[in-house]
């Protein structure tokens, strides 16, 4: 059973440390081939851990048009831009193929840092007698810095150059909050959608953690201090976690209302059958619950007709925040069982580490491929088990035979939580039809 108000999933384009292209990403995941590697994209030999997930041989001049905009581009727009990019060919949308004006884009971004290189010489022209100087910085900065320089560190630059590529003119946003950006993003393009104001959106992610600028600004709290087999350090819901390791990737989705898909004659890939959010206050003297995921979590189940009695038959698995921090993963998995006891958990992370504001949509990629070969991912680096992290992780090997449904989550050190419900096409209850119409 569906409905022509559905919102489905017609392409998808990522950029990752397992792999660019969503083919090449989920032969890894499926093969548990992990992206983790020493950092080269700067000099990381003072980095107490020098490892990240790194995007290997990534040339964004493939990608990027026209050239010369790489001139206002970070690395997080280009990889965001190549994820679009990617996402529009998979989805067979041609320029021009979908109104202009019914055409949006929404992007979940990081604050993005700016280069060393790029403000060196104007700090060191504000040094006097080995003291900084803000009256020197002030007119210094004017002529050492280019014009367009903010343009590469504005996080709402990557959707307008994805919108002024793909003449995309309809509904335009860039949401920037921490962990929780993509899958915020997912769930308002395809609000919009169902609102009526657009018949295609492209929405996801992006982030570059791997940047001398943001590892000085974010610190090491997070990090694993472990320098032994690299590919083993991130194991979410494992005992021996550590922590984590950064990363950098983006993945972009082409959401479209079925009647617009069907009419096109496009492939469709999954279906969102629902999200929200939610948030916990947080304070210096009140620790964390995590009550923002479980109510996330059960709000998105409600929209869709999914309750607790219909949970063996109707949800397949839930892609976990899963950052392989000691306490974050205890208080996310406690929440998790406490909502959908014992349903399998993948915990992508393990693959390619943290990736910021990219991390929920590459994560929810991996959950629709998934779905599409009747698979819940694994999960890397996972042996012995946490009994204070009591959810049933997915290890070793992809694991078959789940109802064709995938819960994402994400949740931000803020206290905000986001979840978003996706389904193969042809899968998913009344209920969650329902909600749609």
């Amino acid at each position: 059973m569906t409905s022509s108000r559905d919102i489905v999933i017609t392409g998808i384009g990522v950029v990752s440390p397992i792999g660019i292209g969503s083919d090449a990403f989920w032969s890894s995941l499926a093969a548990g081939v992990s992206g983790i590697r020493p950092i080269n994209l700067f000099d990381s030999s003072g980095l107490r851990t020098p490892y990240g997930g790194q995007i290997p041989d990534f040339d964004p001049k493939r990608y990027v048009r026209p050239r010369k905009s790489l001139k206002v581009m970070s690395r997080d727009i280009q990889i965001g831009f190549a994820a679009a990019d990617l996402a529009m060919a998979d989805a067979s949308l041609s320029l021009g193929s979908a109104k202009p004006d019914r055409f949006g884009v929404v992007v979940g971004g990081d604050m993005i840092y700016a280069d060393i290189e790029d403000l060196e010489l104007t700090y060191r022209r504000s040094v006097r007698d080995g003291r900084f100087d803000f009256g020197l910085w002030s007119e210094a900065i004017q002529e050492e810095v280019h014009p367009l320089w903010l343009l590469k560190h504005l996080p709402n630059m990557t959707a307008s150059h994805i919108a002024i590529a793909h003449d995309a003119r309809g509904p335009n946003n860039t949401i920037v909050l921490g962990d929780v950006s993509s899958l915020l993003a997912i769930g308002e393009a395809a609000s919009i959608i169902r609102r009526g104001w657009a018949d295609v959106m492209l929405t996801g992610g992006t982030s570059c953690r791997l940047h001398p600028t943001a590892l000085v600004a974010r610190g090491e709290t997070m990090l694993s201090r472990h320098t032994d087999d690299c590919r083993r350090i991130c194991r979410p819901f494992d005992r021996d976690r550590t922590g984590t390791l950064d990363g950098e990737g983006s993945a972009i989705f082409v959401l479209e209302s079925r009647e617009h898909a069907e009419r096109r004659g496009a492939r469709i890939r999954a279906r969102i059958l629902a999200s929200a959010s939610r948030c916990e206050p947080r304070s210096p003297d009140k620790p964390r619950t995590g009550r923002s995921l479980r109510l996330a979590i059960r709000a998105t189940l409600e929209q869709a007709g999914i309750g607790t009695e219909k949970l063996d038959v109707s949800l397949g698995h839930v892609n976990a925040h899963g950052i392989g921090s000691i306490d974050a993963d205890r208080i996310e998995a406690a929440n998790i069982v406490a909502e959908v006891g014992s349903t399998p958990v993948t915990a992508p992370k393990s693959f390619f580490g943290h990736l910021g504001a990219g991390s929920g949509a590459v994560e929810l990629a991996a959950s629709v491929l998934g779905l599409e070969a009747g698979l819940v991912p694994p999960t890397l680096n996972y042996e012995t088990p946490d009994p204070l992290c009591p959810v049933n992780v997915v290890h070793g090997e992809p694991l078959a035979g789940r109802p064709g449904t995938a819960l994402a989550v994400n949740v931000c050190s803020m206290g905000q939580a986001a979840a978003v419900l996706v389904a193969a096409d042809g899968h998913g209850s009344p209920g969650a039809l329902e909600s749609h119409r």
